[in-house]
C-alpha cells in the first residue's frame, strides 16, 4: 500500500496503481465540469463585466505574499482552489496538494492516468494560461471558481506583466514561481507555505535534495572517460535538442551534453552537426524517430546506434526528462543515474523508481508495472 501522509489539515491517502485505496479519508468530492477551452481571446462585454467586478483589494482574510517576480501577491488564509497557468505547475500541485488542484493543462491520457491518483487524473482540461500558444479563456478561471493561479516557471519581466494582467482581469491572486532547477527546494517550501502546506513542502524539498545529493556523489566519483557524451533527441526527427533547461538532467548524472547550441531552450540542429558530434548516448522523445534509425543513412552510422545505446524517454505519468520541466525530472535522474553508471548504482531500479513514484505521485505502481515502463525505453 501506498505512504500515508497529512499535510496541514487535508488528509490524503495513497493508493496502490491497481487503485485499491489505503484506508482512511478521501479526496473530497467537488464539482469540476467545465467547457472545454477555447483559445485564447479577447473577452466580450458581458465577461469583462463580470471580470471587473471580481477584481477585489486586499481584504482582512488575506496576507500579502511576495513571489519569486517580487510581486506583493494578496493570498486568502485557505486556499483551496488553485488553478495551474501551466504544465509545470500542475506537476508541483499535484505533488504538493493534489486535493487542491483545480485541472489539467490538457487531459490526461489512460496510460498517465493509471500512475496517478483516479479522482485527481479525472480532472478536466483547462488549456494555459502561460507559454506560447496560451489556450486557456480568462473565464475559465471563473468558472472554476478559483482562488488562486500558480505559475511555475520563468520570472522575468515578461511573465511577471502576464501575472499581474491575469490577476487584474480576473480577480485571482496569480503567484508566480521561479522553476529553475536549483530553486526546487525553494519553489516547493514556498509554494507549501502559500497553501498551508508547509509539512508535505518540507517532506518534498528534503526528498528532492537527497536525489541531488546522490546525484553529486556520483558525479563527484567519476573520471573524465567515466562521463558517457549524450545527445538528446527530441521530435519525429531528432533533430531538435538543448543545451540549456530542457537538458538540465544531464548535468546532474555526469553525462557530458555534445549539444553546442546558443539557444537557451530548444534548438534545431543539422545531421552535420550530429554527425560530428558523435554521441556515445542518444536519449529519444519520440518512438516514431527511434524506430526508423537502423534504416536511417545517416543516423545509423552513429556510434551510439551502432552500439545500440538508444533510449526513448518514458512520458508517463509525466516525462522523465524534461516534459514539463519539473518535479518529474527527478524520475529521470534516478534513472540516468542507473543507465550511465550501472557499476556505482547498486539499487534495483524497479524498486527505487516504484518508491519515488510513491512518494511524488501518491500511488505505488508494481514492480511489474515498473519493468514494463523500464522495458520500452529500449
Amino acid at each position: 500500500m501506498g505512504r500515508r501522509f497529512s499535510p496541514g489539515t487535508d488528509s490524503v491517502r495513497c493508493v496502490d496503481a491497481a487503485g485499491a485505496p489505503d484506508a482512511g479519508l478521501r479526496l473530497r468530492a467537488r464539482p469540476v465540469a467545465v467547457a472545454a477551452p477555447a483559445r485564447r481571446r479577447s473577452l466580450h462585454a458581458a465577461g469583462a463585466a463580470v471580470l471587473a467586478a471580481a477584481a477585489p483589494g486586499l481584504s482582512s482574510a488575506q496576507a500579502a505574499f511576495v513571489d519569486d517576480a517580487g510581486r506583493r501577491v494578496p493570498i486568502g488564509a485557505s486556499v483551496r482552489r488553485v488553478f495551474p497557468a501551466g504544465a509545470p505547475a500542475s506537476v508541483f500541485l499535484y505533488c504538493l496538494a493534489p486535493d487542491r488542484l483545480l485541472g489539467w493543462t490538457r487531459a490526461l491520457r489512460a496510460d498517465e492516468a493509471a500512475f496517478l491518483l483516479p479522482e485527481v487524473a479525472a480532472l478536466p482540461e483547462l488549456g494555459r494560461l502561460t507559454g506560447r500558444g496560451s489556450t486557456a479563456a480568462l473565464e475559465s478561471v471563473l468558472a472554476m471558481r478559483a482562488e488562486l493561479i500558480v505559475d511555475v516557471g520563468a520570472v522575468a519581466p515578461t511573465y511577471s506583466s502576464l501575472a499581474d494582467q491575469v490577476q487584474r482581469q480576473t480577480g485571482v491572486p496569480y503567484l508566480l514561481l521561479d522553476g529553475a532547477f536549483e530553486r526546487t527546494e525553494s519553489t516547493l517550501r514556498r509554494l507549501g507555505s502559500a497553501l498551508g502546506l508547509t509539512a508535505r513542502a518540507e517532506s518534498l524539498a528534503r526528498g528532492t535534495r537527497a536525489i541531488l545529493d546522490a546525484a553529486a556523489e556520483l558525479r563527484a566519483g567519476l573520471a573524465e572517460g567515466d562521463r558517457p557524451r549524450v545527445l538528446f533527441a527530441r521530435g519525429p526527427t531528432g533533430l531538435v535538442t538543448s543545451a540549456g533547461l530542457n537538458a538540465e538532467v544531464l548535468d546532474q548524472v555526469g553525462a557530458i551534453n555534445v549539444a553546442r547550441v546558443d539557444a537557451p531552450n530548444l534548438a534545431l540542429v543539422s545531421l552535420e552537426q550530429v554527425s560530428a558530434w558523435r554521441p556515445d548516448w542518444i536519449l529519444a522523445s519520440d518512438p516514431s524517430f527511434v524506430a526508423q534509425l537502423d534504416r536511417h543513412p545517416v543516423w545509423s552510422r552513429l556510434p551510439a546506434v551502432r552500439a545500440r545505446r538508444v533510449l526513448l524517454i518514458p512520458r508517463v505519468p509525466f516525462g522523465w526528462f524534461d516534459a514539463p520541466p519539473a518535479l518529474n525530472r527527478l524520475i529521470g535522474i534516478e534513472w540516468l543515474s542507473a543507465v550511465f553508471h550501472p557499476r556505482r548504482v547498486h539499487d534495483r531500479l524497479d524498486e527505487r523508481l516504484a518508491a519515488t513514484f510513491e512518494w511524488l505521485y501518491h500511488r505505488r505502481p508494481s514492480i511489474g508495472q515498473m519493468r514494463a515502463l523500464l522495458a520500452t525505453t529500449r
